[in-house]
């Protein structure tokens, strides 16, 4: 199959969650069908120009420079995206520079089918697409937008509120004009369903590689905790001042040595002041290998409030037999169970006694993770996935054709 596969970035460097899952799958697609990945790309990105072929044929970038979200640009930006009706994290990306490359790649290039990785992603789109296409959906980003208004109790509530109702309007409007859509998890495919009114719309599981992933011998920290992701992701930093604010002092009474290293990108300057106040935190930034991180840490958390789609960071942890301690909203969509492979605490107060269990008794610990690592050897691996949406492509064509025919 002749694939144009569309995104906002290159996928290198692999330093969130999105990308991972693209990646992982693209590697094994790219083994039987023909990728051709157009994305926006920076100037400074060396990565991208020397390892693409890794997951397609051929690249082609038009460039773009990612403003800060800080400063006087950002904001003038947010003040103007004010009178649009586009939500401001599809319109930002808004390139007639993108529009045009997309539309000589689809006049040129014989391709069966396009995809768009990311909502984002489809707002260049040329209108009324005459070739068959899917919608890679990694989150519901309605839900996330309306998670960040429910849990706001600042002057931000009404910014996320207007955010969250034109995304919900831009999402119903834009998946609709798919011929499928793409879900990361069960919960992810019944929104799109019952809020977005979808018919066509595919689960396809979340993986993991448990082969890169997997236990080391070296020892761990005994009262360090772990959190990975991104930092620049909104639900990642408020996860952070969460778990900060409203639990670690909680731990800190029954563990007073207890930890945290936060591992992931663009740390915020709030972030950065929040660390150099507290000598439990260290923020590392982007690091080359997590693996490293995560395996000195004696437990995983994911004090996650908002978001939608799955948290690769879980799987991850589990796979290199750490505990998992996170909220329902952090686990959601992942078919895990509470008491078994992780643990799961939506209070302060639950999610605190959680942690301190697993700080202090060895054997709960163990026994976590090894049940945890034994799960997603079993049953999540990256190759049964990427077969899957393989599977909705060829049916994607396939319903075309007999319409085409009837």
């Amino acid at each position: 199959m002749r694939i144009l596969w569309l995104n906002t970035e290159p996928l290198h460097p692999l330093d969130k969650g999105g990308k991972i899952r693209t990646y992982q799958m693209l590697k094994r697609i790219k083994r039987e069908h023909e990728v051709t990945y157009v994305s926006f790309a920076g100037a400074d990105n060396h990565e991208t120009s020397e390892r693409w072929s890794e997951y397609c044929h051929r690249l082609v970038t038009v460039p773009r420079r990612e403003r800060p979200k800080t400063g006087l640009h950002f904001y003038r930006d947010l003040v103007l995206n004010l009178v649009s009706s586009l939500p401001y994290a599809i319109q930002k990306y808004r390139s007639s520079a993108m529009r045009r490359t997309i539309e000589r790649e689809l006049r040129l290039g014989d391709f069966e089918i396009v995809i768009c990785d990311f909502l984002a992603s489809s707002i260049n789109l040329p209108p009324a697409l005459s070739r068959p296409s899917v919608l890679f959906q990694h989150n519901v980003e309605s839900t996330i937008w309306r998670r960040h208004y429910e849990t706001q109790h600042s002057f931000k509530r009404e910014f996320f509120r207007s955010q969250w109702r034109r995304m919900l309007k831009y999402e119903k409007a834009a998946c609709a004009e798919f011929d499928a859509v793409v879900a990361v998890s069960k919960v992810d495919r019944n929104l799109m369903l019952q809020e977005l009114g979808l018919s066509d719309v595919y689960e396809v599981p979340t993986g993991v590689d448990t082969d890169f992933f997997r236990p080391r011998s070296s020892a761990t920290r005994a009262s360090e905790l772990v959190f990975t992701g991104s930092m620049d992701w909104m639900p990642n930093e408020d996860a952070i001042l969460y778990f900060t604010r409203e639990i670690l002092p909680r731990i800190e009474l029954a563990v007073p040595d207890v930890t945290l290293r936060i591992v992931g990108r663009n740390p915020s300057k709030r972030l950065a002041a929040l660390a150099a106040s507290n000598s439990r935190i260290i923020i590392t930034g982007r690091v080359e290998d997590v693996r490293t991180h995560i395996n000195q840490a004696a437990a995983s958390i994911v004090p996650i409030r908002i978001g939608g789609g799955t948290r690769l960071k879980i799987f991850e942890a589990m796979a290199m037999e750490k505990p998992v301690i996170s909220t329902s909203i952090g686990a959601e969509g992942l078919p895990v169970r509470d008491g078994e492979e992780l643990l799961l605490a939506d209070t302060p107060e639950d999610f605190a006694a959680s942690v301190i269990g697993v700080l202090t008794d060895a054997h709960l610990a163990k026994t976590l993770g090894q049940q945890a690592r034994k799960s997603v050897c079993e049953r999540f691996g990256w190759e049964s996935a990427a077969v899957r949406f393989m599977e909705v492509c060829e049916n994607v064509l396939g319903n075309k054709a007999r319409r085409r025919a009837a």
